[in-house]
């Protein structure tokens, strides 16, 4: 039986969501759509044969509907989430949860007192390249990890031609909104889910966060002062620590590299869910590459997958399965137990999330209170 969702929200990452939900057809059920936009409702609606709904109230009030997948701007998440909990519905938000972390943690405590689960993505923690890369680091392929360095750097945006980045249903890319929420709350959460599933909650955190380029062109907010970089620290326990940067200043990087004592483990792109995982022994020189030839020395190799799959995705370049958290979340409800990011994880990811982008609230070290339980790997991923 299938799961009945409804999304909130048509604007662009609703293509996103709607390009992948077909990989899940056997556990998801799309029961409507809603944009208080009616215009930009009616183009989604059109372009992929949807049924609609006039308002919120209407989604709420539809009995088949036991997830609202929550695609509205940032500013949005906090009230549109809050009514769907108080609705009796389940929540998969996109990020952030909150703008702020006493209205993250309100959602985490009303869904918890109502015997529902709220979820934040991103979901590519769940994806084939991380749990590929977590399985060798549980088995200590390379030893133990020390230090990882994670960058989410995209280039400099505004200079991309982003006024003609349109979706399939005719939304185009919100820039005055990307530009305002940040791309730290945009874009962090793809390494922060990797590293504290991997490595646990986040114990400490040093950062720093500026605006280094306030003028942006003709979409610049007013007033706009939201760091457009920013380079964390974060200490984990056991004396991991790891380096997490974000920008949209430095040239597209998504590296996710971990340095351990017999060498690294690496994954180049944590936007594709299929990216492969390198494993290069230490101290990998030219002088051992050319004894390799002769003597055939370990030089690295691709690890296999630990599950490929044959998915759509989300856009070209970018094989990301949006709707796979979605599908993780309504295969947990129906199986009676917590989806893997629910609750405290996602709310922790919030937290060091507005941390890192905001020293001028949190203070340029921060000590995260939120603490979640380890995340079990995915079933096919845990030998």
């Amino acid at each position: 039986m299938t799961t009945g969702i409804a999304l909130v929200g048509t604007g662009y990452v609703a293509d996103l969501y709607q390009a992948t939900l077909g990989n899940w057809q056997e556990s998801l059920t799309l029961c409507g759509v809603y944009d208080r936009r009616p215009e930009r409702l009616k183009h989604f609606a059109k372009k992929y044969a949807l049924s609609t709904y006039d308002t919120l109230d209407a989604v709420l009030a539809d009995p088949a509907v036991e997830i609202v997948v929550n695609l509205t701007n940032p500013d949005q998440h906090y009230e549109i989430s809050r009514r769907c909990l108080e609705s009796g519905r389940h929540v998969y938000s996109e990020k952030p949860l909150a703008l702020d972390v006493g209205q993250a943690q309100e959602l985490v405590d009303l869904a918890a007192g109502r015997g529902l689960h709220i979820v934040s993505a991103p979901s590519s923690v769940l994806g084939e390249s991380a749990q590929t890369l977590w399985q060798a680091l549980r088995k200590r392929q390379r030893g133990a990890p020390r230090l990882i360095y994670a960058e989410m750097d995209d280039g400099r945006v505004h200079r991309m031609g982003y006024q003609n980045w349109k979706t399939a249903s005719g939304a185009y890319w919100p820039a005055e909104d990307e530009f305002r929420t940040g791309c730290t709350l945009e874009h962090a959460g793809y390494a922060l889910t990797w590293l504290v599933a991997m490595f646990g909650p986040v114990r400490r955190v040093v950062t720093v966060a500026h605006c280094l380029i306030p003028d942006k062109g003709p979409h610049t907010p007013e007033n706009y002062t939201t760091p457009d970089y920013t380079c964390a620290c974060l200490d984990f326990d056991d004396g991991v620590t790891a380096r997490l940067t974000n920008s949209i200043i430095a040239p597209h990087d998504h590296h996710f590299r971990v340095f351990c004592d017999e060498g690294i483990l690496s994954v180049e792109e944590t936007w594709d869910f299929s990216s492969p995982v390198r494993s290069v022994p230490l101290g990998d020189t030219r002088l051992k590459r050319q004894l390799h030839k002769i003597f055939g020395f370990d030089l690295g190799r691709n690890l296999k997958p630990v599950q490929r799959r044959k998915v759509a995705s989300a856009r070209r370049g970018y094989p990301m399965d949006f709707a796979l958290g979605v599908s993780e979340m309504a295969t947990a409800i129906k199986e009676g137990r917590a989806p893997r990011l629910a609750g405290a994880y996602s709310l922790h990811i919030t937290e060091v999330s507005l941390a890192i982008q905001h020293p001028e609230r949190f203070g340029t070290e921060y000590f995260p209170t939120s603490s979640p339980d380890p995340v079990r790997p995915m079933d096919w991923a845990e030998s």
